[in-house]
């Protein structure tokens, strides 16, 4: 058994989880005077805590090699286990009867997962900077009135408030929406839809959190925001700011809270942690306040583990049905590039756009040129390859409940043939919405271990007959879309992901006003522990279609402004 260590070191603030909203904790707490530790069970995979791992060279010139990064982090949350034995296994090899060992867990299959109601792909990433450190950048806001909305429920956090944290947010993560605007393929793309009908009318810029970089002028490459970008100066590890100050401990994993008092009065009194480097030892951290922000399940499973007992733990789970294809761009748009992109009128769209048919022009002379000279290396697309890839969006409305991308990444699904041009390829991204109910959730194990020794999470997640429907409609808005551009790209036509795909489960640790079907109040603060805050996707108490990182940060900014100005009535 590991012996505990006293660390007597007491901070203001200890942050578990190293993602942008913890992040988020930290640069506000640390600008504010604030001594906070933060500890990630993750290892640093880069120099500055945190950054985007599609910002090195080789990622930016093929975005498609970056699909094997993000398999490699995402680790499954809850794998059904296969008891079905390998028929073709020699007969002389050892086996075993899976009836007689029917609760065994092998590679960390879990036993009581039931695969209909599984989501199987739902993975959390253990590393500094979390999932951002793969994650796609978009930022949209949600909706007010469809993601910010319920029925009759509205949001703990009022419109008003809510607008003014989304401004902070977006300034955190740097967000823009003309990194991509001038660019000819993007322009390409945004005016055929709007010459195909006018549902296509409200086509936009799709808001990312990314920036220019200082060889933009010769180079398509961008610089993706991440965590480092929200803590600013102090992702630097040598960086001591003037006041307060920043730790940050990698491959730290926090056990468990041990918590103190009764009822509605309890506090936490120390974390117990271990170093993953070195496991003889446990260590326990002290702090005024304490914070998880380590992701929609495994936060939920550390309250489990800690023995928070609310009603409402890991239930109200939301995930979004997603539909996703590649089309190819259709022969008449790439030999009209030039007439459609001079057809652009819409305000600042007309100036750019009619820029980028010169470039295109000038390239498909110069490429002609060549080949009528003799020269075969001549390239048959005419977008010179510092024209950067589309990013669109169809944003969410009153009556299309779904949010749609339409551009291009690197995801674990859609990866590109090597003998089809990248430049014609568009990502059709659909993402709709599922609603709180307490039987969707997530449960956790109080027999099998995860791979960091913690109790198993077991998911229990169905659509209803109204979500099902809904998502139909979504999917045959997707086609009329991907129609309007091209045809499908082999392998990768129309079709429903799997289920946890998107990585975008909420609800475990929702916000709301009561502690009977919520975890935490409008503050993000644990129900009945006084110095528990939570952050988070787990927090977002009605579902979503749009990304939900940009309102995770709000909150989190909410958040930390009560830490800093103390509890309301404390």
């Amino acid at each position: 058994m590991n012996t505990t260590e006293v660390v007597t070191t007491e901070y203001d603030a200890l942050i578990i989880g190293s993602g942008p909203v913890g992040c988020t904790f930290a640069r506000k707490l640390v600008d504010a005077g604030k001594h906070v530790l933060m500890i990630d069970a993750g290892a640093q995979l880069s120099r500055r805590y945190g950054e985007h791992l599609k910002n090195s060279y080789l990622f930016q010139k093929n975005i498609d090699l970056f699909v094997s990064v993000i398999k490699g982090h995402l680790l499954p949350l809850s794998t059904a286990t296969n008891k079905e034995p390998e028929l073709t296994l020699d007969p002389s090899a050892f086996s075993y009867d899976p009836d007689k060992y029917a609760g065994f867990s092998m590679r960390n299959q879990n036993p009581e997962q039931k695969k209909h109601v599984n989501l199987p792909a739902a993975a959390a990433t253990y590393a500094v900077g979390g999932m951002a450190t793969h994650w796609t950048c978009a930022v949209p806001r949600f909706h007010p009135r469809v993601e910010r909305r319920n029925g009759e429920e509205v949001y703990p956090i009022d419109d008003k408030k809510m607008d003014e944290l989304y401004d902070e947010a977006e300034a955190l993560l740097g967000r823009e929406t003309a990194v991509f605007a001038s660019s000819a393929r993007h322009l390409l793309v945004k005016q055929v839809l709007r010459e195909s009908g006018a549902e296509f009318a409200d086509i936009a810029e799709l808001p990312l959190a990314v920036s220019e970089r200082a060889d933009s002028a010769t180079t398509s490459a961008v610089t993706w925001s991440a965590a480092d970008t929200v803590l600013g100066e102090l992702a630097d590890p040598g960086h001591r700011p003037p006041a307060g100050s920043f730790t940050l401990l990698a491959e730290h994993q926090c056990i468990r809270l041990e918590l103190s008092g009764s009822g509605r009065h309890q506090k936490v009194e120390y974390a117990v942690v271990r170093n993953l480097r070195d496991l003889r030892d446990e260590i326990r951290l002290r702090a005024k306040t304490y914070v998880v922000a380590c992701g929609a399940v495994p936060t939920p499973q550390l309250l489990f583990n800690s023995g928070v007992t609310l009603p409402a733990l890991g239930r109200y789970l939301t995930e979004q049905p997603m539909s996703f294809c590649q089309v190819v761009l259709q022969q008449e748009h790439m030999d009209r590039i030039e007439t459609i992109l001079r057809q652009t009128t819409d305000g600042d769209d007309a100036t750019v756009a009619s820029a980028a048919a010169d470039r295109v022009a000038a390239y498909r002379a110069q490429q002609l040129k060549r080949l009528q000279g003799g020269d075969k290396t001549a390239d048959p697309v005419p977008f010179p390859a510092t024209e950067r890839d589309p990013n669109l969006a169809l944003l969410v409305t009153d009556d299309r409940p779904w949010h749609c991308q339409i551009h291009r990444d690197a995801f674990t699904y859609g990866a590109v043939p090597p003998n089809i041009d990248p430049r014609l390829i568009v990502d059709l991204r659909w993402f709709g919405i599922s609603r709180p109910r307490p039987e969707n959730k997530v449960t956790f194990s109080r027999k099998i271990r995860d791979t960091f020794d913690l109790p198993q999470p077991t998911f229990h997640f169905r659509l209803d007959a109204a979500e099902r429907k809904e998502t139909d409609r979504m999917n045959e808005h997707m086609l009329r879309t991907a129609s309007a551009l091209g045809g499908f790209m082999p392998g990768s036509e129309p079709v429903f992901l799997t289920p946890g795909l998107p990585l975008h489960i909420a609800g475990t640790t929702r916000m709301g006003t009561s502690e009977l079907d919520s975890v935490v109040d409008e503050y993000s603060k644990v129900w009945n522990v006084d110095n528990l805050y939570l952050g988070g996707n787990g927090l977002h108490p009605f579902g979503n279609a749009s990304n939900p990182t940009l309102t995770s940060v709000a909150m989190a900014v909410h958040a930390a402004n009560t830490i800093i100005s103390g509890y309301p009535g404390h």
